[in-house]
């Protein structure tokens, strides 16, 4: 019978730190097989960090498993930088790390932000991926980010009332002038409760049943900042342009196996984004989740990509 869930928990066998520019320095860790398939982990967000849960997707016998955190996220420094952080810049620092440890080929593995930041990686360095998994998928469309900002209140009401209630009412109908003013204020006294509001709001759409212990993660401060800081710095300078830009750039990778995971109920990334992508690339393997949201620990979601992994683990 073929897993389904999570492997056990695992310790890296290396960690460190890696100066990328004279501002930026990313924190970058090893674990499972230094001999196995090359897979590298690619966060949300942007700006949400890598987690210890996140080593637990791939077989640590088989895998040499890669997770770091992007410019301004989680323990790489400085916390919520915004100046040169853009998609091109991360493009760049996933290829950086490539070079960094070593590998020709290696799985690239990302789910929602780290969809887009996958596709635009694969797209610009397509010989160097064996194989994409992706989940949750997210284009970085203007559509996309409207939807977030204002379309999710036809689903999540109270989330988002909690969320419009920090700004006043003349502000709401630009929220993400209000938010990003507010997230880069010098002051924590301005920018930390405006962090804090705007993450717990994306964790509170972010599964299909309510979930405490998601909301409670997304609102710890490390995570709240690096995530929405951002999250409103790319949405409000960094929109994939045109509207189809990653899409018709599909035949640069199409020969690449790619799986595709999204949940049926996803309300942060609906699921006609990944029904059109899925759409352009019918090489692609593409698997609904029927009663899943937004999040990878989502029991469906985990066991679709934790099975799209298991698939791969041989591949030449």
């Amino acid at each position: 019978m073929s897993r389904r869930d999570l492997f056990p928990p695992i310790e890296p066998y290396a960690a460190g730190t890696l100066a990328v520019d004279a501002r930026h320095t990313l924190y970058w860790e090893q674990s499972g097989n230094p001999r196995g398939v090359p897979v590298v982990f690619l966060h949300g967000g942007p700006g949400a960090g890598a987690t210890p849960t996140h080593r637990r997707f791939f077989d640590p016998a088989s895998y040499r498993i890669i997770i770091f955190d992007q410019r301004g996220a989680g323990r790489s420094a400085p916390l919520g930088e915004l100046a040169d952080n853009s998609t091109a810049h991360l493009v760049r620092d996933v290829e950086v790390l490539r070079r960094y440890f070593a590998i020709e080929r290696w799985v690239v593995f990302g789910g929602s932000w780290g969809s887009t930041l996958a596709l635009s990686y694969a797209i610009a360095y397509p010989a160097h991926c064996r194989a994409l998994i992706l989940r949750g998928i997210f284009l970085c469309r203007q559509s996309e980010i409207d939807w977030f900002l204002y379309g999710i209140r036809q689903v999540f009401p109270e989330a988002w009332r909690a969320f419009a209630a920090p700004v006043p009412e003349g502000e709401r109908g630009d929220l993400l002038t209000a938010y990003y003013r507010r997230l880069t204020d010098p002051n924590p006294a301005v920018h930390l409760p405006a962090a804090r509001s705007w993450s717990i709001y994306e964790g509170a759409c972010s599964t299909l049943l309510p979930s405490a212990d998601t909301v409670t993660a997304f609102g710890e401060d490390r995570m709240a900042l690096g995530l929405a800081r951002i999250e409103a710095h790319y949405f409000r300078h960094e929109i994939v342009a045109p509207e189809d830009d990653l899409i018709r750039s599909i035949d640069r990778i199409r020969a690449i196996p790619t799986t595709i995971v999204q949940g049926r109920y996803d309300m942060v990334c609906p699921i006609g984004t990944a029904d059109e992508l899925a759409r352009a690339w019918p090489e692609a393997a593409y698997a609904v989740v029927p009663d899943a949201g937004h999040s990878a620990m989502e029991p469906g979601i985990r066991a679709q990509l934790v099975a799209a992994s298991e698939r791969l683990k041989r591949l030449s």
